[in-house]
């Protein structure tokens, strides 16, 4: 029997996941092609929502999705790693060793898997720019790992200014919507967390957002920006625009006109690159962040086997934001034109994004999206209620994809079951 086409598909994030479902059901499923789906963790969750589970506001338990339970409803193959490097010449990808956490014993040694064709959509991370000590003062939440570590310290801080009737102070660098959401759902949690504090009144939260550009939001509209300030101080975050941070240490943040911020939990949510690993793919070329240079087919500008999509990936002749609207939109393009290019040579056509608008949501306080001609909805007395659900909506969406509609439904009834046992936020 001839050996099956092999497709290595490595990041299970948006587009990863989506790409090796469609093509499990589709070339996994008649026996064309092997799907192997690689990714350092054994869940998938929805990166928009990073920030809620750095806050405690949504429980990552249930919104997690397993690997290895996709991976056997839907006809591909799943092998935990983190990539190390990439031999085009020999056709393999390399794998860092799987230790244990709390002992750091090897359970899984480093090895390698051969592939006819990879998919490389290994996401991105903030940015520091080589900043002074950003790399060891502060905290991330460039995946579930970091959002939950985040979360654990967040607790902490918390419980330490309950039991000491202090101020907690938070300082985030970058108005982007992850650093201006995070804001919100921070002051959120807070919020709910007082709904279990036994009458104690609950410990003044003192957030400093620090943006270097003119604005927060500049992805938006100004009305959208200037909104979202005012909606940000109303409860009680300080906003700072113009603000270049020079340094970081374990007290705060320095920055470039003298001042300080301090800080007892200083987040990075600024800028975006990619991982540092794009640098060990066989001398791929790749963009001044770090992020592989494909042509509009998605092909990598070097090899004709190698594909890259979302974060990762940077379209030289047209470059697209580095959003989950893009990565999704990209996966689907691979999944429909990848079993031609494999089984019959066809050539892969270009990738034209679809610009569907953008949508960003401070917690329950308020929301704005826009439509592609510039548009703005929500905001206004509803408090942006058009727009939260919009939001959601895109979550519920995702979820519909990857467990189709049967289960898609089952879930949301669990969700929705789900706020009458367990607690609004996180409190363990």
């Amino acid at each position: 029997m001839a050996q099956k086409f092999r497709i290595v598909i490595v990041g299970g994030g948006v587009a990863g996941l989506a790409l090796a479902t469609r093509l499990g059901n589709s070339v996994g499923k008649s026996g064309r092609a092997e799907i192997t789906l690689v990714d350092k963790s054994f869940a998938h969750v929805w990166k928009p929502m990073l920030h809620c589970f750095a806050a405690g506001t949504a429980a990552n338990e249930n919104d997690r999705i397993s690997f290895m339970s996709q991976a056997s409803r839907h006809h591909f193959e799943f092998w935990p790693g983190e990539i190390t490097a990439l031999d085009r010449t020999a056709k393999t990808i390399a794998l860092a060793p799987i230790k244990d956490p709390l002992s750091g014993e090897v359970v899984v040694d480093a090895r390698t898997l051969d592939y006819d064709a990879v998919v490389l959509s290994i996401g991105s991370r903030a940015n520091d720019f080589g900043t002074p000590g950003v790399a060891e003062h502060c905290l991330f939440i460039d995946n579930l790992v970091d959002a939950n570590g985040f979360n654990d310290r967040f607790r902490m801080e918390l419980l330490r200014s309950f039991a000491n009737n202090n101020e907690l102070d938070i300082a985030i660098v970058g108005g982007g919507a992850t650093g201006t959401q995070l804001a919100a759902e921070l002051h959120k949690a807070l919020d709910l967390a007082s709904l279990y504090s036994f009458g104690r009144k609950p410990p003044k939260l003192r957030i400093t957002l620090l943006e270097a550009g003119p604005r927060i939001l500049p992805a938006f509209p100004e009305a959208v920006s200037a909104a979202a300030v005012k909606q940000l101080e109303a409860i009680g975050v300080s906003v700072r625009a113009g603000a270049m941070v020079s340094g970081a240490d374990e007290n705060g943040f320095l920055l470039k006109d003298g001042t300080r911020v301090p800080a007892t939990l200083r987040v990075w949510a600024a800028g975006v690159k990619a991982p540092d690993v794009t640098a060990k793919f066989g001398g791929l070329k790749l963009s001044r962040s770090g992020q592989l240079e494909v042509r509009p087919s998605l092909q990598v500008i070097d090899d004709d086997n190698i594909f890259a999509m979302g974060d990762c990936a940077f379209i030289a002749e047209k470059p697209v934001a580095p959003t989950a609207q893009a990565a999704r939109q990209q996966a689907h393009h691979l999944a429909r034109h990848l079993p031609g290019w494999m089984m019959s040579g066809q050539p892969m056509p270009a990738f034209t994004f679809h610009n569907k608008g953008a949508v960003v949501a401070l917690g329950d306080y308020n929301g704005w999206g826009t439509f592609p001609g510039g548009t703005v909805f929500g905001g206004g007395w509803l408090h942006g209620l058009s727009a939260r659900m919009v939001h959601l909506m895109l979550y519920r969406q995702h979820q519909f994809e990857l467990y189709g509609p049967v289960r898609g439904t089952i879930s949301c009834l669990v969700d929705w079951l789900d706020v009458f046992v367990r607690p609004s936020v996180r409190l363990d």
